[in-house]
């Protein structure tokens, strides 16, 4: 297994499609895909499921998924590669210098698809869709960009919700069990490799979409998290 890793790594340095902590890539992602389609990152995107997904429907937007376990981007990428996809690539990086590569309205779109909901309160501001994240973001995305969010964990789904609540954000979609709907969108038929496991083991999956389109202040973080422990610790 662990010769297995080590192969990999070596790999993806001699991909095309994969850059590890780039510099100089702000403002100059056009030039990277030769075009000056939309742009979308699929965030935590482990074996990239969601990039690749994405990239074989629609072939006039670029996406990138970003995630720091170099083995797992190497399927994505191998994939992407394997089925021609010059619309999908890949950085290994931490999350948390995601702004170190896209410059101020770069980003149309993100995804964080499946994330660990980090559970216990004190690791509340690991979870992607904290206001901690979200401030990053708006550094890169587009005043109209929409950040999706999918996932089994009720906890995730609904702090997330709570923080769109609490700092007047702006609701695009809203469902609590996609599969329970009548019809569904392609975006949201894409499976990522923790989705089919189904961890929670309850089989229902949640997912909201939402604006950056206002301040988030640090003050009302405390707020936050003493409202959601209150209305919502006994989710898991």
């Amino acid at each position: 297994m662990v010769q297995k890793k080590l192969q990999r790594f070596a790999e993806i340095e001699t991909f095309p499609n994969v850059l590890i902590y780039p510099e100089n890539m702000q403002g100059n992602w056009n030039g990277f895909f030769k075009n000056n389609n939309p742009l979308t990152l699929e965030l935590a995107c482990g074996k990239g499921e969601y990039a690749v997904g994405l990239g074989r429907l629609y072939a006039n937007r670029n996406f990138i998924g970003i995630d720091l376990k170099g083995n797992r981007i190497w399927v994505g990428a191998k994939t992407a590669l394997e089925e021609g996809l010059g619309n999908v690539a890949f950085i290994r990086s931490h999350i948390d210098k995601v702004t170190n590569y896209f410059a101020k309205d770069e980003v149309d779109e993100i995804w964080i698809t499946f994330p660990d909901p980090q559970l216990r309160n004190s690791k509340m501001k690991k979870r992607l869709t904290h206001p901690r994240y979200l401030r990053l973001y708006q550094q890169f995305l587009k005043p109209e960009g929409i950040v999706h969010l999918k996932t089994d964990s009720p906890n995730l789904y609904f702090f997330t919700r709570m923080i769109i609540d609490l700092y007047g954000l702006a609701l695009v979609e809203d469902n609590d069990n996609v599969y329970g709907s009548a019809s569904i969108p392609q975006d949201l038929t894409i499976q990522t490799h923790y989705e089919k496991m189904d961890i929670a083991g309850k089989n229902t999956v949640h997912h909201i979409a939402f604006k950056l389109n206002k301040p988030l202040p640090v003050e009302k973080e405390t707020a936050l998290k003493e409202k959601f422990i209150e209305e919502n610790d006994h989710l898991t």
